[in-house]
């Protein structure tokens, strides 16, 4: 609809998969911000310079278990800068946390598929199967269906899945329909969830040896 494509127009996507340029950004984000009056940006805490350093302010202590520092700050720093250029009210939202403890939020094709792996991943456990990842195998022609499969963890562990340079816009601060159609599936269905007095209602298991 000419409404979803307006609002589409506001927004901004950058991800790590293409180098980025702060003033293309600062002149991108003043462009929309101008023209429609408010600007939604999405950036990955990956997101670097063409040299390869991070654009985030932070790098932790911590890292992912193979060394990869882990970071932070980014939407801070890139709301502060906005700011300043813009003279916008800008507000960053690091979502992180906020993402994943929302199980509220989810789709019914999330919960579906958060049984599925742990179905598999008690199955291939109870079975004697050691040193595996549950991963899934998914197809979108003729309808989407998700199945699952034991992956070697050597295969899995420490290995980076890029979205395609062809899912990414040529300017690189948006994305293509390819994107969507991988992504949209993953978003459909309403859960019928048990609640309490609104809230979820989440199942306290018993602690069970499986000989």
């Amino acid at each position: 609809s000419s409404a979803a494509s307006d609002v589409y127009k506001r927004q901004l996507v950058y991800l790590p998969e293409v180098d980025f340029d702060m003033d293309q950004f600062l002149a991108d984000v003043e462009r929309i911000y101008k023209e429609k009056g408010n600007c939604m940006v999405a950036v990955s805490e990956g997101i670097h310079y063409a040299d390869g350093a991070f654009v985030s302010e932070a790098k932790t202590s911590a890292t992912d278990g193979f060394g990869h520092a882990q970071l932070g700050g980014l939407a801070s720093l890139l709301a502060n800068v906005v700011k300043q250029k813009t003279g916008a009210k800008v507000r960053g939202i690091e979502l992180s946390l906020l993402q994943r403890c929302g199980s509220h939020t989810a789709s019914k094709t999330d919960i579906d598929e958060a049984f599925l792996a742990g179905k598999a991943a008690v199955e291939a456990a109870v079975s004697g199967i050691t040193d595996k990842m549950v991963a899934f195998r998914c197809t979108r022609e003729g309808g989407y269906t998700c199945q699952t499969s034991l992956e070697p963890l050597e295969i899995v562990a420490n290995a980076e899945k890029k979205v395609p340079r062809e899912w990414i816009n040529a300017v690189g601060n948006g994305v293509e329909q390819p994107f969507i159609d991988y992504v949209l599936p993953l978003i459909q269905g309403e859960p019928d969830a048990p609640r309490n007095n609104s809230l979820p209602r989440f199942a306290k298991l018993k602690k069970v040896l499986a000989h």
